[in-house]
């Protein structure tokens, strides 16, 4: 410290802020009153009229207290000071932690952390670890305050790359995943995708633009929980082959050309647009439907989009019991790929489908009509999202996945 003791301690007019802030600073880090006091060069009933406040001075208003001591009646949640000088004190006797926290009713993590975060290295010797009751006690109450500011609202660079990622339509999730991936040495551009989504959602943060939220899966601007799903009535499709005698090759995945798929259905159920996904991959195949989703229609629209796939990539299909599948056999017939079908209400049995249909949202919302789209459309989107890393794939693209099969097959 640069401060000596004053000749005169009661000199007047002279103006406190260093010696006051250097007196605080020394009590954070553990010391005594009086040994501050002694420090900075003040006296020991100054020190405490710092601390306490001044309520009956001779001159001029009361002045209040530099800081603020907690109630006394806080949540259980939190550690006391009581608590803490029970911690200081068993560590005196070197008690284990473990110890302490049985005695506490707290987890052995509890202990440890607040140890280990609150502690500081002893004056003189870094290499040894004090735990100070009263100083761990103030920095405590001092962290606990929130809102806290957010990672992304303190970093512009995080910030614009999550903007301009989000804008391609990523999900959070990938976009942390590339961020770990492109900044590996800098913990400060790592985040959650919790952490994102936060950003998007919550109030007053302003970390994110609002509008961003429109580039999500789901499109809202606000989370709401998840709906029960409602019970499809069963649609009777003569001579259908359950998912049960599918063979087991295709459940694992391990095999590819096996593909689910289904209808995302327009405003008004007038227009349809096809999906095909491929199971071990996630291949996206759309399938063009401008004359309308009936049997017939659904039958040639999908025999047209398949009939390029290489003969090893036309193993089975897999769709649930809509009625525009009602011509199965003639398909079969046509491309040499059997259909099978789910069991009614169970969407999980094709949930690679499921999945993609959600992102096909982001392009495709709901209650638009989808005949305004056309066949390169739908390729453009199909390759977009063939372009797309997923983390199911190790976070491959879909497209490097069956190009890596292929080449295997060749």
């Amino acid at each position: 410290m640069d401060f000596e003791i004053r000749a005169d301690r009661h000199q007047k007019g002279r103006r406190l802020t260093r010696e006051r802030a250097a007196y605080f600073r020394l009590m954070e880090q553990g010391y005594s009153s009086r040994e501050a006091c002694r420090i900075v060069g003040i006296n020991l009933r100054t020190g405490k009229r710092w601390r306490n406040g001044w309520h009956a001075p001779p001159t001029g208003k009361p002045k209040p207290p530099i800081h603020v001591e907690a109630s006394a009646s806080g949540s259980s949640r939190y550690l006391q000071e009581k608590d803490r000088i029970h911690i200081a004190d068993r560590l005196r006797e070197n008690a284990s932690i473990r110890q302490i926290a049985t005695e506490l009713d707290r987890s052995p993590s509890t202990i440890s952390r607040e140890v280990r975060r609150n502690g500081m290295p002893l004056r003189g010797d870094a290499s040894c670890w004090v735990y100070r009751p009263h100083a761990a006690h103030r920095r405590a109450e001092q962290r606990r305050p929130r809102p806290k500011p957010g990672k992304i609202g303190q970093n512009s660079q995080l910030r614009d790359f999550i903007q301009d990622h989000l804008t391609l339509r990523w999900s959070p999730e990938q976009i942390c995943h590339a961020l770990r991936a492109r900044f590996p040495d800098r913990p400060e551009m790592h985040v959650t995708h919790e952490t994102i989504y936060q950003a998007l959602y919550v109030q007053g943060r302003g970390e994110l633009r609002r509008e961003l939220t429109r580039a999500l899966r789901t499109g809202r601007a606000r989370r709401r929980p998840h709906r029960q799903s409602y019970k499809r009535q069963p649609r009777s499709i003569p001579n259908m082959v359950m998912i049960s005698d599918r063979p087991a090759e295709a459940a694992d995945r391990a095999v590819p050309g096996h593909w689910e798929g289904d209808l995302i259905i327009g405003k008004d159920h007038k227009s349809s647009i096809g999906t095909l996904v491929e199971r071990a991959t996630r291949y996206v195949l759309l399938v063009h439907l401008p004359a309308g989703h009936s049997a017939g229609n659904t039958r040639d629209a999908l025999a047209e989009t398949v009939k390029d796939l290489p003969p090893h990539l036309r193993k089975s299909l897999t769709w649930d019991q809509g009625s525009e599948m009602a011509a199965h056999q003639a398909f079969t017939i046509a491309t040499d790929i059997p259909v099978y079908f789910c069991n009614p209400g169970s969407p999980w049995q094709r949930g690679s489908n499921e999945n993609t249909n959600g992102l096909l949202r982001q392009y495709f919302p709901k209650g638009t009509d989808l005949s305004v789209h056309t066949r390169d459309h739908l390729d453009a989107v199909a390759a977009e999202l063939n372009s797309r890393p997923r983390k199911t794939l190790g976070w491959e693209t879909p497209a490097e996945r069956l190009a890596k099969l292929l080449a295997t097959a060749s």
